[in-house]
This record gives C-alpha cells, structure tokens and sequence, in this order.
C-alpha cells in the first residue's frame, strides 16, 4: 500500500507558524497514521482520508511498522502473524496480561519510544492535526504530545467495538468511537474526551436491491435461491476455518461462502474438504455482501461494520482469541451481533437471523450506527478539532537532544531483544531455534539508525 511519508521540519510540529498548505483555503494538512495488522485498521484510514480529502483537506498517510527502526516492523508483523496461526493460546495470554495491566509493558513502551523521533520527522510540513487508527501509534503520538513536542491536536479512531487499554494514550487529544459501548470502555481504561460518532466504511458497502442481489450471486457463480452464509477470517485467513465452513455445511441453514483473505492454502483445503464457494482475496466485497444473507465472523474488525451498513445480520462464532473474543462481546452487548456461544444453537440461530425478528432487529441496529447526521460524523469530528486547535495543555517542551547512530542503535537493538521475547512463543512454532535467530537479526541493519534517516523511500512501497 502506498503512503506518503515525507520529512518535517521541527518547527512545523512544535508550535511555529506553519509553511504554507497546498490544501484548499479554509481546510489544511492532516497526517493519519496506521499500521499494515491485518487490513482494518489501514481498512479504516482509507476511508477516513478518502472522506478528508473530499472535505478539501491535504492527506498523508503513515505506517508506523515502517517507521520502527532496523525493519522491525516486519519482525512484529510476521511474528504476530504466526502467533494467531500457531500459538493463539500465546497471544490470548499476551492480550490478557496486557488488559490487566492497563495496557502494554516495558515491552511494548519500549519498542514504541524507538518510533518517536521517526514519527516526529515523518510528518510532512504543514501538519495541523493527526489521526491514529491503530493503538501503537495512539501511544506514540500521545506521548511526543505529553512531552510537549507535537504541538497539534491528536485524534484516535477506535476501529474495534471492544476497546484494550493500549488504544487509550493520555496525550491523545480526542477518542472517537462508532457506539456507546467501545466509548463506555474508552472512559473506563481513561479516555477523558471520548465522542460517539458511527463508523467509517466505504460508500459502496450499503443495501441492495433484488436485481442487485441476483447479479451479484451471477458473478461469483453463487446458487441463485438458496440462504447463503457468508464466512470470513479477515485479510489472512485465521482461526478455526475449516472447522466453521464445515459446520456450516453440515447444520443444513445456509450454503457456506468462504472468504480466506491472502490465505490461498486455506482456500484450496476447503474446495478439497467439498466447500465449493471457497474464495482467496476478493477485491469486490461489496457485492459479496449483497449476494449473502449472514454474515459470520471470527474477529469483529471492520467487516462486521462494512456487513451493518449493507444491511446484512451478523453472527460471531468461534472467534479468535484476543481481541476476536473482546469483540464478539461488546457487538453482543451492543445488539449489534449475535454472538454464537454454543455449536448446538448455530443452525437456530443462522435461521432466526436469515429469516426471523432476531435478523431484522439486527438490521435496524446496524443501519442505525450510520444515522449520524453529516456534521455528526468522524471526518467532521476531526475537521471541528483541526479548526479549533491543540488544546492547551501546559506542556513541559522537552530540549532536544542530540541522538547518536551509536545510542539511537543501541536502544533499537534492546526493543528488537524485547520484542523478540514478545512474538517469540508464536515464531517459535515455525523456526527452529537458528532459524529463530535468523529470522530476527535479519531484519536488523545498523545502518537504517542514521540520524539522516526520516522514512522509507517510495520504492520501499511498491
């Protein structure tokens, strides 16, 4: 995916007058930072820059796995990865541990500080407000805004229903949320200005019509009469598949239509186990959403909002751990999704929601998370708090100090150490123990600690 990433200067971010915008007169410059886990938070991002832009307003978007240093993001991404596939006991235990705790330890704080600076120097000039869409950002961009050295407001769009405590950064200016429940838990773990204002989806994902339905089962070959349940695992393909598609097959409610995101191995085994509608990536979920009559799933992210605004019931059931399970519970407690506790109520269930009140008291839910008023949504939201500014904080301005290649290594060094120990459960699974070592210190290249260096270059993201 293609972000831009260019360099600030200092001033721009830290309360000087800012360079001239290229941005519309009236609107401004406005960074969104989020990170390539899955696709729902950069799922997220796209729309609300796409919605900005529109709006008139300048928009740079961020990784913040590229901007940890010695490609260390990739080790974080890979070794979440295979902890979700492997060891998923290792990352309920992690997301466990860490809910407890109030968020994330020494670990995470440490791994993060190494991304400050970068961050910092990745904003483009011009800056007047940033948006996070993933926790780790959140704890960035809250702390360089704590410690005095970002001195324009900062926003958190809660992608999830369910809200741990990472996502909540006593620097962020605003926390926005798509439903009282994710905004009750932002309060609860210590947000203090928390606004409900829906979700963000893209505008293809809405109702349909009969003959919009009837094209759509044509196009992917779907049965034209019979209830469809459309199963999804997100963009790779985790949890327990096989084992639902095969379940949905054999309770007789609704012929399975499998999605498998980048997971092609996945798709092949089901089309081998007799599911016939097993598909890979789809680019036009939309219109898979239009040809389905529920929607089961496993983690609760933004396919679960995407199949509100088209209309569409939706089930969770054997959900990932972590945050799957976090969130099939608060879409529960919301009214939003039923969540499925017990394979003996599946085909009961899959039945009132195709065809029973249960279904249409879901749609109406749904539909109503979408009912904000236009100047009540989050792209509106985040143009009032860019039009009003930083709130005045009273902020130490912390000197800055001249970093050497030397220490800024060092201490990248010791978060990839920390971090290693982190996702090591989950990369142990698929390494052996030199295999391990390899697949960490591969990834570490003391030349990218170069004071010089602000961001990856363009071709880094082709």
């Amino acid at each position: 995916m293609p972000h831009r990433a260019s360099t600030a200067p200092r001033h721009a971010l830290t309360g000087a007058p800012p360079p001239q915008s290229a941005a519309t007169p009236g609107a401004g410059r406005v960074a969104i930072v989020s990170a390539s886990v899955g696709a729902g938070h950069d799922g997220a991002a796209a729309e609300l820059a796409r919605r900005l832009t529109a709006q008139g307003y300048a928009v740079d978007r961020l990784d913040l796995l590229d901007l940890l240093p010695a490609h260390l993001g990739r080790t974080v991404q890979e070794g979440y990865h295979r902890m979700l596939v492997r060891a998923p006991w290792a990352y309920q235990r992690i997301y466990s541990s860490t809910e407890r705790a109030g968020g994330g330890g020494p670990v995470a704080r440490a791994l993060l500080r190494t991304a400050q600076d970068r961050v910092l120097r990745a904003l483009p000039p011009g800056t007047d407000a940033v948006v996070s869409t993933y926790p780790g950002a959140s704890r960035v961009l809250g702390n360089l805004r704590l410690d005095g050295r970002l001195a324009v407001p900062v926003l958190t769009y809660l992608t999830d229903f369910s809200v741990h405590p990472l996502w909540v950064a006593p620097g962020v200016d605003v926390h926005l949320a798509a439903h009282a429940v994710p905004a009750t838990q932002a309060r609860t773990a210590g947000a203090r200005d928390v606004r409900v204002r829906g979700p963000v989806t893209d505008p293809r994902f809405r109702p349909c019509d009969v003959r919009e339905r009837g094209r759509a089962r044509e196009r992917f070959g779907l049965p034209s009469h019979a209830p469809l349940a459309l199963l999804v695992a997100g963009s790779w393909g985790v949890g327990p598949v096989r084992t639902v598609a095969r379940e949905l097959r054999d309770c007789g409610a609704a012929v399975p239509v499998v999605v498998c995101g980048r997971n092609e191995a996945l798709a092949e085994q089901l089309r081998a186990d007799g599911i016939d509608h097993a598909f890979g990536w789809v680019d036009d979920m939309p219109s898979l959403m239009h040809a389905a009559d529920v929607l089961v799933q496993n983690a609760g992210g933004l396919t679960s909002l995407e199949a509100f605004a088209c209309g569409l019931p939706v089930a969770s059931y054997r959900c990932i751990p972590g945050h799957g399970l976090t969130n099939a519970a608060a879409l529960d407690e919301a009214g939003a999704a039923v969540w499925i506790r017990d394979p003996a109520d599946l085909k009961a269930v899959l039945c009132e929601l195709i065809d029973g009140p249960l279904g249409r008291r879901q749609r109406a839910t749904g539909f109503a998370l979408f009912a904000q008023s236009p100047d009540g949504c989050p792209t509106a939201e985040i143009a009032r708090v860019h039009r009003s500014g930083a709130p005045g904080r009273g902020f130490r301005p912390v000197a800055q100090r001249h970093r050497t290649k030397r220490r800024l290594a060092a201490t990248a060094v010791l978060a990839s150490v920390l971090c290693a120990g982190a996702v090591a459960t989950g990369v142990a699974t698929t390494y052996d123990g030199s295999d391990l070592i390899h697949a960490i210190s591969h990834r570490l290249d003391p030349d990218d600690f170069s004071p010089e260096h602000t961001s990856p270059s363009e071709d880094d993201h082709s």
